[in-house]
């Protein structure tokens, strides 16, 4: 099976003061996709510089030519359908057909309060998210979309000409839960998971290996339920967030020892964290390069 490797960059970087360098160091390198996260502010991030997402992609979008781009993760959280679609579509003529939009339920972090409102339930972020998704794949779709629901509406919104990319930009929902693989198996170009976050703190390799194969056998469950083939499904693991999180960097060897368990698992892309000094994501940018242009090659 074959497996892709593509990079994260966070927006903490201006634009003219390293940040464009970064998204042409990540195409140089050959990273099939270069994604960024979609908040507001971030964890340890909060106090410091964080650009947003969509005009990040943008001037990503225009200064590259060959590389994927997209969102890991863009969630209900301050996003509408509505708004979010015309910014997609319009992200995607500019890039040319390359845009890959990671989408999630959203958390209880900063984007859950910053406008001002109550974090919402486990259950209400599943509710919003199961009207978000099929609301959004009808404002990619079709040209003009009325829709009355419970949190999401729309009132002849134009989505015209659409995207570059046919019959949509595709999507990559990261679910774990029942009801948020049925969206993904509904839904979904590719399934994006980091792993069991039980096991961040104190799990095994192999305890977070056999969570995923458990999250992997769900989804097989999820497409079986509604009668749709998976195997066209892309299964994307955003790294950094297992066990093996402050080894997996550290050399070659350590990434492609990690790399060949996950693709046994059925991954078919893993994506890892550019560098970033003096944070969780602090590595030897070096090595960081040497995994990009050798580590697939050696995995063979």
């Amino acid at each position: 099976m074959s497996l892709r490797l593509s990079t994260v960059i966070l927006p903490v970087r201006p634009w003219r003061e390293g940040g464009r360098d970064q998204w042409l160091r990540a195409e140089r390198l050959g990273f099939h996709a270069a994604y960024t996260y979609d908040h507001l502010s971030w964890r340890t991030f909060r106090d410091g510089p964080w650009f947003g997402a969509m005009p990040t992609l943008t001037a990503a979008a225009a200064a590259t030519e060959r590389m994927r781009l997209g969102t890991l993760v863009t969630s209900p959280n301050f996003r509408h359908p509505v708004t979010l679609a015309k910014d997609l579509i319009t992200l995607d003529d500019i890039s040319g057909g390359r845009v890959t939009l990671g989408i999630g339920a959203g958390g209880d972090g900063l984007d859950a309060t910053v406008l001002g409102q109550e974090a919402w339930t486990p259950r209400e972020r599943a509710d919003r998210f199961a009207e978000f998704v099929p609301l959004l794949d009808r404002l990619l779709t079709e040209g003009a979309v009325s829709s009355q629901g419970t949190f999401y509406s729309a009132e002849e919104a134009r989505n015209i000409p659409g995207c570059v990319q046919r019959p949509r930009l595709p999507f990559a929902v990261a679910a774990n839960g029942p009801r948020g693989l049925k969206l993904a198996a509904a839904h979904g170009q590719a399934w994006v998971t980091t792993g069991d976050p039980k096991l961040f703190a104190s799990g095994t390799p192999e305890q977070s290996l056999e969570a995923m194969r458990g999250q992997l056998a769900k989804l097989d469950k999820a497409f079986a339920d509604i009668g749709r083939n998976p195997e066209p499904m892309e299964k994307i693991l955003l790294t950094g967030f297992t066990p093996e999180r402050s080894t997996m960097l550290e050399s070659v060897d350590a990434f492609v020892d990690f790399a060949g368990r996950h693709r046994e698992l059925g991954f078919t892309e893993l994506v890892i964290h550019a560098p970033i000094p003096d944070s969780e994501f602090a590595a030897d940018e070096s090595v960081f390069e040497k995994i990009a242009t050798d580590g697939l090659a050696q995995l063979g």
